[in-house]
């Protein structure tokens, strides 16, 4: 759901006209709108990068996972890794254009702790992946986009945490 549908929700459920806060947060929405999307193009656009720096930096830092027995032994098991980094990708940029955490959320973040851990993947090491997701990402964005894009990253790391 998007900031602005979620203000609309909450003032009907609560009967109430949006108040002046939420009306100042749907104005700073509007306003930064050009530059959520132009955020969430770079990430689509340079995926494939993103994701290549950040495998290669999550694998130096658990060399274990590629090695025989690890979690992302063989060209299979690190696919599925590598898919994984694409789908939080684009979660972010779902976050990013709805200008809300709630999306990642409700499509991410609920039930992600209990699925890794009945797969047998080691949290910690699915934050640091995510944390290389991170850094790789903002290798391709200037400070004040990075700004914009920090808190979607640190939202997953903290669910996941």
């Amino acid at each position: 759901m998007s900031l602005i549908s979620q203000i609309i929700v909450n003032a009907d459920n609560e009967l109430r006209y949006p108040s002046i806060g939420e009306l100042q947060s749907i104005n700073n929405y509007l306003k930064t709108g050009e530059k959520r999307i132009h955020i969430s193009c770079i990430l689509r656009d340079k995926e494939k990068d993103i994701i290549q720096q950040a495998s290669k930096a999550i694998f130096k830092i658990h060399p274990e996972y590629i090695a025989p027995g690890g979690n992302a032994e063989g060209a299979r098991k690190r696919s599925l890794c590598i898919r994984d980094y694409g789908w939080y990708l684009r979660l972010i940029t779902y976050g990013i254009l709805a200008g809300d955490k709630n999306s990642i959320e409700k499509i991410g973040i609920i039930g992600v702790r209990e699925m890794y851990n009945s797969l047998g993947v080691p949290i910690i090491g699915m934050i640091d992946a995510i944390d290389c997701l991170k850094k790789a990402t903002t290798k391709f964005l200037n400070q004040e986009e990075i700004i914009i894009v920090a808190p979607y990253f640190n939202f997953i790391i903290q669910g996941m945490s």
